[in-house]
């Protein structure tokens, strides 16, 4: 059974992997945050140490996943941004080489600019903030210096349930069972939600084929924040008892301040194209996840 060391893994994409990958190989999933049982203590950070702990698993795989992704946080702490999702990564790909080991490293639709609607793997980011700096500025340094990695480009994530799950669909939900009856939601925010579960069993898929590279990897179908929330309702059956407010993203100025792209739409036309696009449609994983994870958390 081959090894996999994945660092980062408290989070809610991990939890995926965790579920996704332990059948078929042998992990040492890591994190700060030990809020699992199978997650064990390391701060990526500390090259050493992370050196160190691949090393002493004897790893086949090293799995990068961890970073800042509060968008706020990131534009007020800068340093820690670009230590913690950029530094962190040149450390996970000096390893990986020196190892002689493959690296996966997750990057995100946010570092493009939104000038266009959609995205495919071709296209040039060009990031309008921090967070979206940060991680490009990874996803750069592994394609030129890895030997041979995997970067997976998400979209917006939504996975993990209550305890994982900071990203939008976990925040309606928690208006919802906070006893919100009215929400404001943007209107001009455009991306392509991906279901954790599905991204983990689509990536293990192709790190099985090791057809290197760097891939779009999100849910089929094309939305925006409004769509999402509104199908949030229709699964939950509360059409007829919340109402939904569209609003520009103006109206949430003061509290969300970090600049965003107007799309982050993502299609996998490489995936496409190689006929290793497995991913489903954003609304069913939308349902799938919330009958799963969120199965009276309402009452």
């Amino acid at each position: 059974m081959k090894k996999i060391f994945i660092a980062g893994c408290g989070g809610m994409l991990g939890e995926a992997f965790y579920k996704v990958y332990s059948d078929e190989y042998e992990l040492k999933c890591t994190d700060i945050d030990l809020n699992a049982e199978w997650l064990s203590y390391l701060d990526f950070r500390d090259f050493d140490a992370y050196q160190a702990a691949v090393e002493d698993f004897n790893s086949d795989y090293l799995f990068h996943l961890g970073a800042f992704t509060d968008l706020e946080y990131c534009e007020n702490h800068i340093d820690k941004t670009y230590s913690t999702n950029t530094l962190s990564v040149e450390n996970a790909t000096l390893i990986a080489n020196k190892l002689d080991i493959p690296i996966l490293y997750i990057s995100t639709a946010g570092i493009f600019d939104g000038a266009k609607d959609l995205y495919d793997d071709w296209d040039v980011p060009n990031p309008v903030c921090h967070y979206a700096r940060s991680k490009y500025a990874g996803e750069l340094y592994v394609k030129l210096h890895a030997k041979r990695y995997l970067i997976l480009r998400a979209g917006w994530m939504m996975g993990g349930g209550p305890s994982k799950d900071k990203k939008f669909v976990a925040k309606i939900l928690k208006q919802l069972k906070n006893g919100s009856t009215e929400l404001n939601v943007v209107d001009d925010k455009l991306g392509t939600p991906t279901y954790t579960m599905d991204f983990a069993e689509n990536s293990k898929l192709i790190l099985s084929k090791e057809i290197w590279g760097l891939y779009n990897l999100v849910c089929e179908g094309l939305t925006g924040r409004y769509e999402v929330a509104s199908e949030i309702l229709k699964v939950l059956s509360l059409e007829s008892s919340v109402k939904l407010n569209q609003v520009s993203s103006d109206f949430f100025k003061e509290e969300y301040f970090a600049p965003r792209p107007p799309s982050e739409r993502l299609v996998n036309k490489k995936l496409e194209l190689r006929g290793l696009n497995f991913m489903r449609d954003w609304k069913v994983c939308l349902k799938e996840y919330l009958e799963e994870y969120y199965e009276g958390y309402l009452k």
